[in-house]
């Protein structure tokens, strides 16, 4: 008997990076740091009480969570918004996943710029979008002055900017995003003759990492309509098991993604406990802080040790380059050391892990190399 398995999906595997048991692991962009004994204090207690109700239906809108995450963004990055304007997701990958069934689909282009996030194109394919992937320069950067072309010639009905970008870690300026979403006013599908909007989504999944002066989407929030900022808690709230990611748009653009969630689609217990963590957000941008120290100091050494290493403005570095870079990954894997084999051939991507973790990956790499 043969399952009607859609065609494009045939002999493909599913994403995901290895999960290994070894002493360190740098390999998925995890915050290193545990949730402090409060934290973890908290949110059983407000799980608790939210179990206490589960046999009813969550909060389907989770208002008082849309609205603990807006009075976020505005102390992270200074951007006045409401609970509207706010979506919340089972992690930035539904978050996407959302955008993409509201906005693209069949007969529309899902575009970006490679390397980036290796999900994008498995977001297009589930919605039968067409994908398009341009090159970024050899710095990683996009060339700006031809977007409005590019934009002209695909009529994309989404682009999808990861910044700072996976894997490279480099950071999208804002000038250039403003030149970006100044050209997509009218630059999306015409279903019924009339050019609507491209949707810009700036992924900003590592958005607090960010290195001083380098400032957010979000600021560009009430002057483009089509402009979606999604952000995650996995990272820099140490929250990865928690699955839990959220969007920042015009409240027009929240209401159509409405339309198509599922129902009850975030649980009382993930919404509970994601308030819980929301509750103690100075504490946990305090190891923000110390990530980003860890990072500048790693990428020093890696410089010092003849590697190029590209700007990163994320918690993680992708460094080279390298002839064979499987071989030093096995090297470095074989020493008890985890990283990710992945972006632009010859490049290595390691993750910043807790202060002894970068210091054994250095040696390690000191040895493997």
């Amino acid at each position: 008997m043969r399952l009607p398995l859609r065609p494009e999906f045939v002999g493909q595997e599913p994403y995901g990076a290895p999960q290994l048991d070894v002493p360190v692991v740098l390999n998925t962009n995890e915050n290193p740091h545990e949730p402090a004994p409060e934290v973890i204090a908290d949110i059983a207690q407000r799980v608790a009480e939210a179990a206490a109700s589960l046999n009813r239906y969550p909060d389907r809108e989770a208002e008082a969570l849309r609205a603990d995450l807006a009075a976020y963004l505005n102390a992270e990055s200074g951007v006045d918004l409401d609970a509207s304007r706010v979506w919340a997701a089972n992690g930035s990958n539904e978050v996407m996943a959302q955008v993409l069934t509201a906005f693209a689909g069949p007969g529309r282009t899902v575009l970006t710029f490679t390397p980036s996030y290796s999900m994008y194109p498995e977001y297009a394919r589930n919605v039968y979008g067409d994908f398009v992937a341009i090159a970024r320069d050899e710095d990683f950067s996009i060339r700006v002055d031809d977007v409005p072309l590019q934009l002209g010639e695909h009529r994309p009905a989404v682009v999808l900017l990861a910044s700072p970008n996976n894997p490279t870690g480099t950071a999208l300026g804002i000038k250039d995003l403003r030149v970006i979403l100044e050209a997509s006013r009218t630059t999306g599908p015409s279903d019924d003759g009339r050019p609507a909007a491209t949707i810009v989504v700036v992924d900003e999944a590592y958005g607090e990492f960010r290195r001083d002066g380098v400032p957010s989407a979000l600021e560009l929030l009430d002057e483009f309509d089509n402009l979606i900022v999604t952000r995650t808690m996995s990272k820099a709230f140490g929250a990865a098991g928690l699955r839990l990611g959220y969007m920042a748009a015009s409240r027009e653009v929240v209401d159509m993604i409405r339309i198509i969630r599922l129902p009850y689609h975030l649980s009382a217990v993930s919404q509970a406990a994601a308030r819980a963590a929301l509750a103690h957000r100075d504490s946990l941008m305090e190891q923000v802080d110390q990530i980003r120290r860890d990072r500048d100091a790693l990428t020093e050494e890696l410089s010092s040790l003849g590697y190029r290493v590209a700007p990163s403005d994320a918690n993680f570095l992708m460094f080279g380059t390298f002839e064979d870079r499987h071989g030093l990954w096995q090297r470095l894997l074989d020493r008890g050391v985890l990283i990710r084999e992945v972006g632009p051939a010859g490049w290595l991507r390691v993750s910043i892990g807790k202060p002894h973790e970068n210091a054994a990956f250095v040696e390690a790499l000191k040895e493997a190399r």
